[in-house]
């Protein structure tokens, strides 16, 4: 049998700063135009490729054999691969695993997402750790690395992209349909309408969990349709783009705000966050990975945790921010969260990164409603934060 090693075509992937990686195909044969990011994970690419947060993303492993164990029906964030393009140190020739039902090659084949595999991915990683992250293309169709440039320094960067439209629900259904019923063991079933801004399965699957029945709604629902629908909460989901740029998601979560708890995730963090008052910014390369440590100031615990975002809330831009919250901010040292006043109430800052001291979390003490910039359902990763399900769970119950 011939191997895919020797019958695979030669591929190219270019930065925009004119660094240039040659490498072999692996994926569809094609092109894509995105963001060069870089995970940390060990494991987890299918939930990775899946995760609709990449939307407009070229996704660097930094763990150098990918595709060991397959990909299978059960384990997907959402119907496809979202990322633009995915490129490896190695892909597996062959999956190992009892569960799997394709190799990851097939995967990104059949999805025609484009895949670069032998390539120095450590260099590649290092050279977005120091200057950030960059426009990319990856080709296994052009052989010009200068005419693969061209295009790349042509196309649009993510500041000021609003893509949560590009991978929503084109209409509202019920979350029980992909993830079974709500676990009815603790009691009384919540109403929960989740906002789809690009939301993984396994958030549902753990508000099901918590006893939450959930509504999924499209991105651009406004607030009112869900107010009238007589829910107990409001989720509001991750995604991609920038979220200053998502200004629909930022009008529903301020009419949200009082009348029902909500309860935002990484890009619905952000939202919830701007609905506030405050500001987001980018990252220089953002944080994607399963390793995060972050420390809850209420309790002092430090939760290892899943994230997957490039922009970040700026914690001094609220009104009255205490002088405490300035970034680099050292949570190690600090005796309890920062309040901050806006235009909502007061804000606890909960949670914060302990590796750059960014603001991962809040709670608003004056209306119903807490968010993290990370991943509780953490697929993949960690289930140091899932917890927080039960947190959402109790300001629904109060």
């Amino acid at each position: 049998m011939t191997s895919l090693w020797q019958t695979s075509e030669p591929a190219l992937l270019v930065l925009e700063d004119g660094s240039v990686f040659r490498g072999r195909s692996f994926g569809a044969v094609g092109e894509a135009v995105g963001e060069a990011v870089f995970n940390t994970a060990m494991s987890g690419y299918q939930e990775v490729l899946t995760d609709p947060s990449y939307a407009g993303q070229i996704v660097t492993m930094t763990a150098p054999h990918q595709g060991n164990y397959g990909v299978n029906r059960e384990d997907p964030e959402s119907p496809r691969p979202q990322v633009a393009g995915f490129a490896v140190r190695e892909a597996a020739r062959r999956a190992s695993n009892w569960r799997a039902e394709r190799t990851l090659r097939e995967e990104l084949v059949d999805a025609g997402v484009v895949g670069i595999e032998g390539i120095d991915t450590r260099r590649l990683t290092l050279l977005l750790r120091e200057h950030g992250a960059m426009r990319c293309g990856v080709s296994a169709i052009e052989r010009d690395a200068d005419a693969l440039l061209e295009r790349v320094r042509r196309s649009p960067g993510m500041q000021g992209a609003d893509l949560a439209r590009t991978v929503t629900a084109a209409e509202p259904y019920e979350a029980a349909s992909l993830v079974g019923p709500a676990d009815r063991s603790g009691g009384r079933v919540f109403r929960v309408a989740a906002f789809d801004f690009g939301i993984k399965r396994s958030i549902l699957r753990l508000l099901a969990a918590a006893g939450c029945e959930s509504v999924v709604f499209p991105a651009l629902t406004p607030a009112r349709e869900v107010l009238s629908g007589g829910f107990d909460g409001a989720l509001l989901s991750n995604g991609p783009g920038d979220p200053a740029a998502t200004a629909y998601g930022v009008r529903a979560a301020a009419e949200l705000l009082g009348s029902v708890p909500v309860f935002g995730i990484c890009l619905g963090h952000q939202l919830l966050a701007l609905a506030l008052g405050a500001r987001t910014y980018k990252m220089p390369f953002g944080h994607r990975g399963t390793n995060q440590p972050v420390k809850d100031l209420r309790t002092g615990r430090v939760e290892v945790s899943s994230h997957n975002h490039g922009f970040a809330v700026d914690p001094t831009s609220w009104d009255g921010g205490s002088p405490a919250a300035d970034p680099p901010f050292d949570a190690g040292s600090a005796e309890g969260p920062a309040v901050v006043e806006t235009r909502h109430g007061r804000v606890e800052l909960t949670h914060w990164n302990l590796n750059d001291g960014t603001l991962e979390g809040f709670r608003c003490l004056d209306v119903p409603a807490l968010a993290v910039q990370y991943h509780p359902e953490a697929a993949p990763g960690p289930h140091d934060a899932r917890h927080l399900f039960a947190e959402f769970r109790e300001l629904m119950e109060a």
